[in-house]
């Protein structure tokens, strides 16, 4: 499995050979392109045309945030592996409005059955999520009766609504209250994390998209219009919750991140770096965990997960097998 760079440090990122280097104004740090699946940028960083030529061959995909954290964009080298026939499939199965309403249905059933498990696993430690959880299941049996997307969507940010309420009672920590949902800027460190961490999960998704026959420009359940990807945001609403919601838990429940990792400005707040270093390394070692996979029968990563996720997208688009999302047994 490649491996992703995270940059948080100033500096610029330069060709030499066959391999790639960072340099800052302290030192240089050699990046063996071999094993570089891609490289997420936080810090302020320069590269030049042969850069992004050399990354290009390469296959290296560069996702680039700003100063604050928010996802900026991405250098997608050209599609090696875009097929002409998947991609009229995609576009068969987004204008046929039977074909779009059942993929996004799955979607949404994927995304509401992994925060049901989400709350199953801390409602028996400890915390008392009945509610929470009857909410949940209420919401999600209402999803194959739905035929409009806006109306799916809209029951996705109910079941989601319900779903943060249970926040405050999983952590147990006053610092991290949720309050409710905010976003650009957060107004508080729980909305914090959660937008770092699904930023994260976006260029995640979108860089396992790379390396598939499918194009991420055309989703289903996120509308296709002059956004530049949305089959990335589509596929991530089925791994947020076990993923990165979990990992969020997890690091505050734990109190590896605390309050002191986070700055308050006139933007909202944001995590310093050192909070940002802290979630991408429990983040990279949680996609390196592996489980077992009850229809392969084997151990696989989390990582490799998402891609199995969009091979069988894959297969639904091309009429081989019909699309069940994954759903945690844990």
């Amino acid at each position: 499995m490649k491996k992703t760079i995270y940059i948080f440090s100033s500096g610029e990122l330069k060709r030499k050979g066959n391999t790639l280097y960072f340099e800052t104004e302290e030192n240089k740090r050699y990046i063996p392109v071999e094993n570089v699946g891609e490289i997420m940028i936080f810090g302020e960083v320069g590269f030049n045309k042969k850069f992004l030529e050399f990354i290009s061959v390469k296959e290296i995909i560069l996702h680039y945030f700003n100063y604050d954290g928010y996802y900026m964009g991405s250098f997608y080298p050209r599609e090696h592996l875009n097929s002409g026939y998947m991609i009229l499939k995609q576009a068969e199965h987004y204008m046929d409005e039977q074909k779009r309403i059942e993929l996004a249905r799955r979607f949404v059933t994927g995304a509401g059955k992994n925060i049901r498990q989400v709350l199953k696993y801390y409602n028996n430690r400890g915390c008392d999520l009945r509610n929470g959880l009857s909410r949940v299941e209420e919401l999600a049996s209402s999803i194959p009766a739905v035929q409009d997307i806006s109306r799916l969507m809209a029951l996705e940010g109910n079941m989601r609504e319900q779903y943060y309420k249970c926040f405050d009672n999983i952590c147990q920590n006053p610092d991290f209250v949720f309050e409710e949902r905010s976003r650009r800027p957060p107004r508080n460190y729980m909305n914090t994390l959660i937008s770092f961490g699904n930023a994260l999960m976006y260029t995640m998704v979108l860089s396992e998209i790379y390396k598939t026959h499918l194009d991420p420009r055309i989703g289903f359940l996120h509308a296709t219009n002059f956004r530049r990807f949305t089959l990335n945001l589509d596929v991530a609403e089925i791994f947020k919750p076990i993923i990165i919601d979990r990992l969020i838990f997890s690091l505050i429940r734990k109190k590896m991140i605390t309050k002191k990792h986070f700055d308050k400005n006139t933007e909202g707040i944001m995590l310093k770096d050192k909070g940002k270093q802290i979630f991408v390394q429990q983040l990279d070692e949680k996609l390196k965990a592996t489980i077992k996979h009850r229809e392969i029968g084997r151990q696989v990563s989390y990582r490799r997960l998402i891609r199995l996720e969009l091979y069988k997208l894959a297969k639904h688009l091309i009429g081989e097998k019909v699309y069940e999302p994954f759903v945690a047994n844990w």
